[in-house]
């Protein structure tokens, strides 16, 4: 009987152990499915969602600039540096400011007060050029608008100048006997042929014109072309030399609608220098286009080489 016992409490306890060791089976394998599953989720998020990794990279850059945005904030605003700009004068030398102490900016002088007062600021060791600038209304762009003209300087223009002439053969004794420093027919394109130009004139008759043709692109950028407006193609060649020797000038607006033009030398005379700038002006008050509309003159100035400039009145004119 109590071996009978024994054995029924063994199998007894032999099927405890199995639903036991069952049942803890069982269990782990319900957590390594739900396991598996959450590991799946997991992976799902971290493919596309707050957790993926384009997501937190950008978390972190947004905190980034975050951060910068209030540290700039917080840092201290440095005032701005105001540059104080000097006027033309402030940046010339000190011989410029000190001559142009003498000119008083809001005044129009007499255009004989006006030749004294420049040439009292030339500071130039050389023989400085009275120049004339007249701001005119025109505009240049317009054909009868773009002034061109040329006129004889009584007092000439303190300058020696070098006249070249081209002219026939009959031509070239007369253009010599005006005055012309170097004179001839078609041996003188033979010197344009080796690039020879030792003159600061050239005058043409028009007959030969044609010939000077295929050296315009060497002539014409150094403003030697003979040309008719200027008064260097000219039939009368003697005449248009000996006009040239006693100062005759050209003068043309710029793309800006402004004459340039240098009148004489501050060694000359008052009255000499009076004689060519009324001539010039002269000229071109004479020259006004007939198609301007408002005002022609809109300023006047005179200046020395390197030297300030002194307002002239319109009246002048």
């Amino acid at each position: 009987m109590a071996t009978k016992k024994t054995n029924d409490e063994l199998i007894k306890a032999e099927k405890e152990s199995v639903k036991v060791v069952t049942k803890k089976v069982a269990e782990l394998v319900e957590t390594e499915s739900i396991a598996e599953v959450v590991v799946e989720e997991t992976k799902q998020l971290a493919k596309a969602g707050k957790r993926s990794a384009k997501s937190m990279k950008e978390s972190e850059e947004k905190l980034v600039k975050e951060e910068k945005k209030a540290a700039k904030q917080d840092a201290p605003v440095t005032p701005k540096v105001v540059v104080k700009t000097r006027t033309r004068v402030e940046r010339k030398g000190k011989k410029f400011q000190e001559a142009a102490k003498l000119i008083d900016r809001t005044k129009e002088y007499s255009l004989i007060d006006a030749i004294e007062l420049a040439k009292k600021t030339a500071k130039t060791s050389f023989d400085s050029t009275l120049e004339l600038h007249v701001k005119l209304g025109v505009d240049p762009r317009h054909a009868d608008q773009n002034l061109r003209a040329n006129v004889v300087l009584p007092a000439g223009t303190g300058k020696t100048v070098k006249i070249a002439v081209f002219t026939d053969h009959d031509s070239v004794a007369a253009a010599k006997k005006a005055g012309a420093d170097i004179a001839g027919s078609d041996d003188f394109l033979q010197q344009l042929d080796k690039g020879i130009i030792d003159f600061d004139v050239l005058i043409a008759s028009p007959s030969v014109m044609p010939k000077l043709g295929k050296y315009a692109r060497i002539l014409g950028p150094k403003g030697l072309m003979p040309s008719p407006k200027s008064g260097t193609v000219a039939t009368d060649v003697a005449k248009a030399v000996s006009e040239a020797k006693a100062g005759r000038v050209e003068y043309r607006v710029d793309s800006t609608g402004i004459v340039h033009l240098g009148a004489g030398k501050v060694s000359f005379k008052n009255e000499d220098l009076l004689k060519n700038v009324r001539v010039v002006l002269d000229s071109i008050k004479n020259s006004k286009p007939t198609s301007l509309k408002g005002n022609y003159v809109l300023s006047i100035y005179l200046s020395t080489s390197m030297g300030p400039s002194v307002r002239v009145s319109n009246s002048e004119l």
